[in-house]
């Protein structure tokens, strides 16, 4: 056999031990492993990955608070529907492109997952290109629109503008990390995020305690670390050995009607995250207007909820983990038609977030005290800020249900009602709450505008979970028919009577 008969052999095998591998991947663990081990091992480091996320903004709070006081906690708030809106654009993409390529690794092709891969993170490209020319051009109206107040102007301004121009990071961080449970790869997603949390941290007490750069050197801090989180995520998403699947350069040729599925698919995502943005810079102006004729002013009003929403916020990201690690196994076995397996991580998701959010619920109404002082706040800052915060978490036993059923629609391709239910909690219900609550309810209950703005939560939360079921539970119905149609058709035939 001549040398370049051996070489050409040895490729062949290599190919089809690397297919061998591939379908390892999709068919014998994804599709055949309980589902129960496999939600644990790709929700628990997602849940870890969320929860440092989020304590990374609970630590930015506490020292902003320490450092600068009051002011600093209130331009975190003042820009949190921007920085809402920057993760949402990361999950437009990131999340959508990872949804279509599981149910393509369920149909067990590979090559369109690759194409997928790559447009995705072209995608990630485009978009933070465009928010840094944003973060240059449109920076004053965009403060405006979130209901900046002149006197934190300034300090909002140079906040954002930093976080704006270095999105790239962690918009390709964000963004491309969901692939990594999809290459099975769930342990890798967790340490390449808590890389970059624990660097945002380091850095994060360098500059703003330690050199005292404020709010600037909050900013700089988190793009420090979102770079650094996602060096190696595209390290192993080109080079990783193994790995089911590559990003490579000719997948990353524009193909635009890859880029409408992909986008499809993550639009429920951003579509939550867009509605978040705009409550949040409602609430923003809502909370100056009636903060200013409350004992505590607008910067008190703004720094309070500002506290209650980053304590709400950490609570649910254990939660969104959870999320996040259903999603590949439902699109993988949705894709697959295993809809046993379909209905089990759905059921099992539901079970875990409603656990993790009533977790949260006990400790927010057992123990509020010790967790509000973390941040500083004092005297009457200090009660309303509990009491906004209890309100706020009212209905938490009962929301993961509605968190899993639009999760399940967006990880089964059907984004018209992921998003439909992603806009009744944050827009369809809640931005009216806020704007007639504040002037109604202190005239039927005894509780001043400021307190009213609150209960807006925990309402939206109930309409929602009921507008939801209407939703979810004829998919239920269907998905059992399925599942016994399919069980029916496997069963061996009974043998005839003699």
């Amino acid at each position: 056999m001549t040398e370049e008969r051996v070489e050409e052999q040895r490729a062949v095998e290599e190919r089809a031990q690397e297919e061998g591998g591939r379908k390892a991947l999709s068919t014998d663990r994804l599709g055949n492993k309980s589902v129960l081990k496999l939600l644990l091992e790709f929700s628990i480091p997602a849940i870890i990955m969320m929860t440092f996320n989020a304590l990374y903004n609970i630590v930015d709070s506490i020292f902003l608070g320490q450092a600068v006081g009051p002011d600093g906690i209130a331009v975190t708030t003042l820009a949190f529907p921007i920085m809402i809106l920057l993760m949402g654009l990361s999950a437009l993409a990131g999340q959508g492109g990872n949804a279509l390529a599981a149910i393509q690794l369920g149909e067990d092709r590979i090559d369109a997952v690759e194409r997928t891969l790559g447009n995705t993170v072209l995608l990630l490209l485009v978009i933070s290109g465009i928010i840094a020319v944003a973060g240059i051009i449109l920076i004053d109206p965009i403060l405006v629109l979130v209901g900046t107040t002149p006197e934190l102007f300034d300090m909002t301004k140079m906040f954002v503008q930093i976080l704006m121009i270095g999105f790239v990071f962690q918009c390709i961080g964000m963004g491309a990390n969901n692939f990594l449970r999809t290459e099975g790869k769930p342990m890798l997603a967790l340490f390449t995020s808590m890389l970059g949390t624990v660097v945002c941290i380091i850095m994060n007490f360098v500059l703003v305690m330690w050199l005292g750069f404020g709010v600037a050197g909050s900013a700089f801090a988190t793009l420090i670390g979102q770079g650094v989180g996602g060096i190696p995520v595209i390290y192993y998403l080109m080079r990783g050995k193994g790995a089911p699947f590559h990003l490579k350069l000719a997948c990353m040729k524009p193909d635009f009607r890859l880029w409408g599925s992909i986008l499809s698919l993550g639009v429920a995502s951003f579509i939550m995250q867009v509605a978040n943005a705009v409550i949040n810079s409602i609430l923003n102006q809502t909370l100056a207007y009636y903060g200013a004729l409350d004992p505590i002013g607008a910067g008190g009003a703004l720094a309070a909820i500002g506290v209650a929403g980053r304590i709400n916020g950490f609570a649910f990201m254990p939660a969104f983990g959870v999320l996040m690690g259903a999603q590949t196994l439902i699109g993988y076995n949705y894709g697959a038609r295993k809809w046993k397996r379909v209905l089990s991580a759905y059921w099992l998701g539901t079970m875990f977030t409603t656990a993790i959010l009533t977790l949260f619920f006990v400790l927010i109404h057992v123990i509020p005290t010790p967790i509000v002082q973390l941040f500083g706040v004092e005297g009457d800052l200090q009660q309303f800020c509990i009491f906004a915060l209890q309100v706020m978490t009212a209905m938490f036993p009962f929301v993961g249900f509605q968190m899993m059923s639009s999760n399940y629609f967006q990880s089964t391709g059907q984004p018209l009602k992921a998003s439909l239910l992603s806009l009744t909690r944050q827009v369809l219900f809640l931005i009216p709450l806020l704007i007639l609550l504040p002037m109604y309810l202190p005239t039927m209950l005894e509780v001043t505008s400021l307190q009213a703005i609150c209960f807006t939560y925990p309402i939206a939360d109930v309409l929602s979970i009921l507008t939801t079921s209407a939703f979810i539970i004829p998919e239920l119905v269907k998905l059992n028919r399925r599942a016994r149609e399919a069980r029916a058709k496997s069963a061996p035939e009974a043998p005839a009577l003699a």
